[in-house]
C-alpha cells in the first residue's frame, strides 16, 4: 500500500497514511480514463440548437417569376437557402449527443485518474478541512498553505462552509465522494482530500 504524508490546515505534517491498493494503487487504464472524459463532455451537451431548413421558412410558397423569359436565372421560391431569409441547408436540428459507459468501466477509469495523482504527488491528504464561517479568504488561506493550484477540494460530506468559501476561487471546486468523477480529478492540478473522505472513497470503491 502507498503511504502518503497528512497535513493539517496550517500546512504542517501530522502524520501518515496508507492507501488502499484497490483504489488508489491500481493499473492505469488511459484507454478508459479517455472514454470517461470524452463521455461526460459529449453528455453535458445540451444538444437544443436548431435552425429552420427551407421548408420550415414562413413563405415562399409562390414561384417569385416564371421559369423563362425574364434574363434572371430561374427560381422556384424565395425562401430556398441562396436567398436573403431562405431556409439554412443541412440545418441544425436537436439531437442527444449522450455517450453510453459500462459501470464498471466508469469505476475502472476514476481509479486510474486517482491512482495517477498519487504516483504524481499530486494527491494532498489533510487530517480535517473545518471553516468556522463562510470565507473565500480563509479558503485560500489553507489552499495556500497546502500549496494546491487550480484543486478539486474532496471532504466526506457537503459542507456549506467549505463549499460557500471554495467557490469564489478560480480553479477550485468541491465535491464528494459520492459526486466526484475522472473528468474533474483530470482537470484540476492537485486533489485536495480529508482523511474521512479517503475512508469513504476506500469503502465505495475497493
Amino acid at each position: 500500500m502507498a503511504n502518503v504524508t497528512v497535513y493539517n490546515m496550517e500546512g504542517n505534517e501530522v502524520g501518515t497514511m496508507e492507501l488502499n491498493d484497490a483504489v488508489f494503487g491500481v493499473e492505469i487504464n488511459e484507454h478508459l480514463v479517455h472514454l470517461a472524459v470524452v463521455r461526460q463532455l459529449a453528455n453535458n451537451r445540451q444538444g437544443t440548437q436548431k435552425a429552420k431548413t427551407r421548408s420550415e421558412v414562413r413563405g415562399g410558397g409562390r414561384k417569385p417569376w416564371r421559369q423563362k423569359g425574364t434574363g434572371h436565372a430561374r427560381q422556384g421560391s424565395i425562401r430556398a437557402p441562396q436567398w436573403t431569409g431562405g431556409g439554412v441547408v443541412f440545418a441544425p436540428v436537436p439531437r442527444d449527443y449522450e455517450v453510453k459507459m459500462n459501470k464498471k468501466e466508469r469505476r475502472a477509469a476514476l481509479k486510474s485518474a486517482l491512482t495517477s495523482k498519487v504516483q504524481d504527488n499530486k494527491l494532498v491528504v489533510v487530517d480535517s478541512l473545518a471553516l468556522a464561517e463562510v470565507k473565500t479568504k480563509e479558503m485560500q488561506k489553507v489552499l495556500t498553505n497546502l500549496k494546491a493550484e487550480k484543486a478539486l477540494v474532496i471532504t466526506a460530506d457537503n459542507d456549506q462552509n467549505v463549499v460557500l468559501s471554495a467557490r469564489n476561487i478560480a480553479d477550485v471546486e468541491t465535491a464528494t465522494p459520492a459526486t466526484i468523477n475522472t473528468y474533474d480529478v483530470m482537470k484540476h492540478n492537485t486533489v485536495v482530500v480529508t482523511k474521512d473522505a479517503v475512508a469513504s472513497i476506500e469503502e465505495v470503491y475497493a
